[in-house]
């Protein structure tokens, strides 16, 4: 079956960095953009980045756009987010997605920046 585990969140102070990881299996990776994710309490699930799982094209939302990296490592199918300069307002869950129709989704990992 298919399944999504997001590994790689924490605590930070603000300015500092971390690195996601999610591990994908269970389905042909090449029909598939991948992308993260996050939401914070209260708030909607949010769209951050996409990397498509083909050519390596990236797309980022404004509050990620310069900060982020999205990327993935075909040999181990994992999907990465490289977050740097965090912030308080970066603090949520994040979640991975395979991104068909409507795709599928990890448990996400949490993610908590300190002021």
């Amino acid at each position: 079956q298919v399944q999504l585990v997001e590994s790689g969140g924490g605590l930070v102070q603000a300015g500092g960095s971390l690195r996601l990881s999610c591990a994908a299996s269970g389905f042909t990776f090449s029909n598939y953009d991948m992308a993260w994710y996050r939401q914070a309490p209260g708030k909607e699930r949010e769209f951050v980045a996409r990397v498509d799982w083909g050519t390596g094209s990236t797309s980022y939302a404004d509050s990620a756009k310069g900060r982020f990296t999205i990327s993935r490592d075909n040999a181990k199918n994992t999907v990465y987010l490289q977050m740097n300069s965090l912030k308080p307002e970066d603090t949520a869950t994040y979640y991975c997605k395979a991104v068909r129709g409507t795709g599928y989704w990890g448990q996400g990992t949490q993610v908590t920046v300190s002021s």
